[in-house]
């Protein structure tokens, strides 16, 4: 029986979680039920995906994602300030999550930074553009997709 390794046309079965640089899990399927995807079929970040190519079932690494190969860096223009009367009905709060429609009616989710009488500034970048971070897999299974 070949043993298959990550690379392009296959499936993958793992059990995942990302981190933190101080340890905090942002997402994990440790103690839920494990992930498949189809290498390519955009589930995973590609930098995510790039790092896995090679592994086999069995594996268990941690492996280093930096800002470039996860969600980027934050992008100062991705920082807007927006008038207070575009919120009339809204109660603000900064840290707040507001779900935006683009001009394709696409959803945006922007970050209330910061508040004053006049103005609203809202952060679109990723909350996790600038982390470095943590992928811990365990990888189940590999075989053709």
């Amino acid at each position: 029986m070949t043993e298959h390794r990550i690379g392009p046309d296959m499936e993958v079965t793992l059990h995942f979680a990302i981190k933190l640089d101080n340890g905090d899990v942002v997402d994990s399927t440790f103690q839920k039920n494990p992930a498949t995807f189809k290498v390519g079929d955009g589930n995973l970040l590609p930098g995510f995906e790039g790092v896995l190519f090679g592994l086999k079932s069995g594996d268990k690494r941690v492996l280093a994602i930096e800002p470039e190969q996860g969600f980027g860096q934050h992008n100062p223009q991705n920082v807007q300030v927006m008038p207070r009367g575009n919120f009339q009905d809204m109660e603000l709060s900064e840290g707040l999550l507001i779900i935006f429609n683009d001009a394709a009616n696409a959803e945006l989710p922007g970050v209330v930074k910061l508040i004053d009488d006049s103005h609203v500034t809202i952060d679109f970048n990723h909350p996790l553009a600038g982390k470095p971070l943590s992928f811990e897999v365990e990888i189940l299974s590999v075989r053709p997709a």
